[in-house]
């Protein structure tokens, strides 16, 4: 959403005349649980001041991750620029509305364990040193086909491929109403494609500030879902869902602004980057194993990251080098920007920005030196090559990336203690379940052979 400029006074008679003109009769009061999954509780329109002043309760201790049932109280103060009326509600004499909501204490003070909460530390954090974080996401997406009972197949909705057109891309229509949903609530959209795989799409949104990047970033995900089931399909953002074929990831392009001007951005450098953003880089490429569990944080998330289908599994950085971790898009000036390519879309965007940026100001804060770039394509080098130019692999399962996780200081720094340690309990479990079940490839090979 586009942020709405004024005073909250300002913002909040804006809602109210839209209220009023729409005939919002519900407000949603959506915030997410740790895993990033979107929750709200719904009140009517005559509660909005209530709502405002961040009296609405709710049970902390229902939320995955979230409080004790002995301290279960918590409650929801709504970010009046996320205000947006749902166009799929819309009638005549009707409509609903929803807020994105920040997670307080009965006594007023920030939960800390609000993911939202922990992205703000790390936007204050930046702050401090004159820096506001710019994030522009890129979330790809598959539409598979439904059954008799509106379960989701594994059938992709079409055939398409990179960029093709109708009649090969079937998902044209069903972009386009997602397009229509998004930009009616304040996205401003830059393009919309199919993307490699079959049934798989992206469609791309205008960067924003840290927090507005993870709020779009949620918002997108439900009005995808959404609009899809409109049309009898599941959308998923689950990052590898069908074998043998592309992934989705969540490319994230990230900046730092100081003093209006774009931090990175230096004409008079070979590759046009300032030493800022080569500390940056550095800082990413020393922590990215550390935090890998977060930006790709399921079983699934490494059958996407191996050789073969695009996705990024070795540590390097280049200016151009789509086989890189790392790579800097073409434009320069203001549009300068680092893009970090192995994170997916099954993340939690406000944990995940936290902590890639994070991983970044560590490297500006210490002065961290880039490595020499890697302009050669990493995907077809020998494994002595990559040994001999010093690239290591990104973990190769949720397990591994946990031990990186709890080994380094990134996670715990970033997430505090409360967050840091319901994730990491959280994914144990999940890689434990994992790794002890029996799964149909064990049946196939072993079965009918032992």
């Amino acid at each position: 959403m586009s942020k709405v400029l004024g005073s909250q006074a300002d913002v909040l008679a804006q809602i109210k005349e839209t209220i009023k003109q729409k005939h919002v009769e519900l407000l949603h009061l959506q915030f997410v649980d740790i895993e990033g999954i979107l929750k709200h509780v719904t009140v009517t329109a005559e509660q909005l001041d209530d709502v405002v002043e961040g009296k609405i309760m709710f049970d902390g201790s229902s939320i995955k991750g979230f409080s004790p049932i002995n301290r279960s109280d918590l409650y929801l103060l709504p970010d009046l620029n996320t205000f947006a009326v749902l166009p799929w509600t819309v009638e005549e004499g009707y409509a609903e509305a929803r807020f994105l909501c920040s997670v307080t204490n009965p006594d007023g003070t920030l939960f800390e364990g609000d993911p939202r909460n922990v992205l703000k530390k790390t936007v204050e954090r930046a702050a401090q040193k004159g820096y506001t974080i710019s994030v522009g996401p890129e979330l790809e997406f598959f539409l598979f086909k439904t059954d008799e009972n509106g379960n989701p197949t594994t059938e992709p909705q079409d055939n398409g491929g990179y960029f093709e057109p109708s009649p090969k891309d079937l998902g044209e229509r069903v972009r386009l109403a997602i397009y229509r949903a998004l930009k009616a609530m304040g996205f401003t959209i830059e393009a919309s494609h199919h993307e490699v795989a079959e049934g798989q799409h992206e469609i791309n949104f205008k960067y924003a500030d840290a927090l507005g990047a993870a709020d779009n970033a949620t918002t997108y995900k439900w009005v995808v879902k959404t609009i899809a089931s409109q049309y009898g399909l599941h959308a998923t953002f689950m990052p590898k869902p069908v074998f043998g074929i592309n992934g989705s990831g969540m490319h994230v392009n990230m900046s730092l602004f100081k003093d209006g001007e774009n931090a990175f951005f230096d004409p008079s450098d070979e590759n046009q980057l300032s030493a800022t953003a080569y500390q940056f880089i550095a800082g990413l490429l020393k922590n990215v194993k550390s935090f890998a569990a977060v930006t790709n944080p399921l079983v699934n998330s490494y059958k996407r990251l191996v050789p073969g289908y695009e996705a990024p599994c070795y540590i390097a950085w280049s200016a151009s080098n789509r086989s890189a971790l790392i790579r800097i898009p073409a434009k320069r000036g203001v549009a300068t920007r680092v893009e970090l390519r192995c994170p997916d879309p099954s993340a939690n965007p406000y944990l995940a920005y936290a902590i890639i940026a994070a991983a970044g100001l560590d490297g500006v804060e210490n002065g961290l030196q880039a490595p020499a770039p890697i302009d050669e394509d990493i995907f077809h080098m020998s494994e002595e090559r990559r040994a001999e130019l010093g690239i290591e692999n990104l973990p190769g399962s949720l397990g591994k990336a946990i031990e990186e996780l709890e080994a380094g200081t990134i996670g715990r720094d970033t997430l505090g203690e409360h967050v840091f340690n319901e994730y990491v309990a959280m994914k144990k479990a999940e890689w434990d379940s994992y790794r002890t079940a029996v799964h149909a490839w064990e049946i196939e090979q072993y079965q009918g052979k032992f």
